[in-house]
């Protein structure tokens, strides 16, 4: 195990506040994370994508940095303009 994950799991074990969002948390950041990497490899700019799906371009941003109960319609229209398509894993 990383000394990240040793950190977080000592965290979640210790503190309540800190383990009660974290996961939730941890995968709002990671759609965000995994949207602004498919922008940068499609090689559009943030502007570009607001553009592609009528919206600006301070709402791409709060996309790919805040991801909260963002609509899964919004994330199909996101990764349409980038030439993708979306697949959903339940595991």
């Amino acid at each position: 195990m990383s000394d990240l994950k040793k950190y977080i799991e000592k965290r979640k074990a210790t503190n309540p506040e800190f383990a009660e969002g974290f996961d939730e948390g941890y995968e709002n950041f990671r759609i965000g994370i995994m949207l602004k990497q498919a922008r940068l490899d499609a090689g559009l700019t943030q502007d570009e994508v607001a553009s592609a799906i009528g919206t600006r371009k301070t709402a791409i941003s709060r996309l790919e940095n805040h991801v909260q109960d963002v609509k899964l319609s919004t994330v199909e229209k996101y990764v349409k303009a980038l030439g993708k398509r979306i697949e959903i894993k339940i595991a």
